[in-house]
């Protein structure tokens, strides 16, 4: 009868992994353990409780009362001022995203040419990013565009009678669109990031067959930066449909004037802890979370047909 032979070594060292990979284990879970209790209570909690409260009827004070999809047939039926968020932000997204885009562009492309003190200007262009967010510069925005403000004096020292753009309905859009594209600084990094990484040899290829500045643009510098574009592209429209504190300062607080600043996160806002609708501003925050998932689907899906990426050619 055959023994069989155990390899004593061999099983000690298998079972000493086991036990490494086990503890190991343990320790990631414990590491990981805040980030999961903060996903779960922070993020996933939240996102349940507004669903739910998105088919009720809920004051904040109050208990909810379940209406079913009552709050989502009185924002599609029945809510002009719902509807006019939709037109501002629209009007903002489709303005703002273009005019940031084209003018962080452009600047990378100077800056990636040798020039002296390149470190100073990235920093000078990337900190109105840094700051735009913030309030104090908002205040400050909207003293520059007001009857009196900077804006009009120097436009009145050319003979310009400019109107007060932060309190002109027919304008008053137009002023976050610029706040907007001042902020160029982050997608800026990026495309220079980008610009950076694109063969100095091609380029050199194009210039020595005869390709002028503008043609090497549009038929290398750009077919090779479309992945960085989409990424902008995507990133810039998710931040302009959720933008708020810019409106809510710059304008009046409460869209004006006359509903020409109510973006959608601040009639968001103004459904919630204005009017402490909760119900009703949890269905608003669904419709808005649904639109962009929608919107980055589609630029996902039309991208095949304009980003290159590099295993592709």
């Amino acid at each position: 009868m055959a023994t069989a032979l155990v390899d004593v070594p061999a099983a000690a060292e298998g079972v000493r992994r086991t036990a490494t990979r086990s503890r190991d284990g343990r320790w990631s879970a414990l590491f990981l353990a805040p980030w999961l209790l903060g996903l779960v209570l922070l993020t996933l909690g939240p996102m349940v409780a507004s669903l739910y409260f998105s088919f009720t009827d809920f004051g904040l004070l109050g208990s909810p009362s379940w209406v079913g999809a009552h709050n989502y047939t009185e924002l599609l039926t029945d809510d002009a001022s719902y509807w006019q968020s939709i037109k501002v932000t629209l009007v903002y997204v489709g303005l703002s995203v273009p005019i940031k885009l084209a003018i962080a562009l452009g600047v990378a492309m100077v800056l990636n040419t040798k020039l002296r003190g390149l470190s100073f200007y990235r920093a000078v262009f990337y900190l109105p990013s840094l700051l735009g967010a913030s309030v104090a510069v908002a205040i400050m925005w909207r003293q520059l565009f007001t009857g009196d403000g900077v804006v009009n004096q120097f436009l009145g020292a050319f003979g310009i009678d400019a109107p007060s753009w932060v309190s002109n309905p027919d304008y008053s859009i137009y002023t976050l669109v610029a706040l907007a594209a001042w902020q160029f600084g982050t997608p800026m990094l990026i495309f220079l990031a980008g610009l950076q990484q694109i063969p100095r040899t091609l380029l050199e290829a194009a210039s020595v067959d005869g390709a002028g500045a503008v043609s090497r643009f549009f038929r290398v510098t750009l077919p090779l930066l479309t992945p960085i574009l989409f990424f902008n592209l995507i990133m810039q429209v998710i931040g302009a449909f959720q933008t708020f504190s810019q409106a809510y300062v710059v304008g009046d607080g409460q869209g004006g004037p006359a509903e020409s600043t109510l973006v959608y996160s601040l009639y968001l806002y103004k459904a919630a802890f204005v009017e402490f609708k909760m119900g009703y501003a949890s269905a608003i925050a669904w419709v808005l979370l649904v639109a962009i998932a929608a919107i980055t689907a589609v630029n996902f899906l039309f991208s095949r047909y304009w980003v290159f990426y590099d295993d592709e050619r």
